[in-house]
């Protein structure tokens, strides 16, 4: 497919490698350059809205959730692409009404996200988007929250895989849809 290997060439030429942040023995992967350019970012975002289609080319979720933070960037315009609404998966604290909320564990430590409880209905088809899947925490506590909410989490897509981390462990039946694996 060339807007997939578009994507994953603008992914491999742009990300910056940003060693010991936030921690020590921690790299952090720097997608901003990708989001400046306006073709990388173009085609990533096709790619990563294809998962919320089927075989066809028709629509197949209701929602979009991206998680906090850098999840929000890329969630949005994969929303609007696919001509659904966006639903952010916010840390603990940031949504001003009644929330779900599930605590887990990062791969340098612990967070709580949350979602507002009337933000997905029951029922819904619900496309996850982020930027990095690393030890599989994040996706799973976003299907908690989903399914807390009664919605159905129908994919993830995300721009990079950490699979020396072996997310996918964790994650169950969840099809997951990573532009590129590291």
């Amino acid at each position: 497919m060339p807007d997939r290997r578009t994507a994953q060439e603008a992914l491999e030429r742009l990300i910056v490698d940003v060693p010991d942040w936030p921690e020590p023995g921690v790299t952090f992967k720097d997608i901003t350059p990708v989001l400046a350019d306006h073709h990388a970012f173009s085609a990533i975002i096709t790619a990563l809205a294809a998962a919320g289609k089927d075989d066809h080319g028709n629509v197949v979720v209701d929602k979009v959730v991206g998680m906090e933070a850098r999840g929000f960037i890329l969630a949005a315009p994969v929303a609007l692409a696919l001509g659904v609404g966006f639903v952010p998966i916010r840390k603990a604290g940031k949504l001003p009404r009644e929330t779900h909320a599930v605590t887990y564990t990062l791969e340098y430590g612990e967070a709580t996200l949350e979602v507002h409880r009337d933000g997905i209905a029951p029922g819904e088809r619900v496309l996850m988007i982020d930027d990095v899947l690393a030890t599989g925490g994040t996706v799973v506590a976003t299907r908690q929250l989903i399914e807390a909410c009664g919605g159905t989490a129908t994919s993830c897509s995300v721009l990079l895989e950490l699979g020396f981390l072996e997310p996918r462990a964790v994650t169950g039946d969840l099809p997951i849809a990573s532009l590129l694996t590291v």
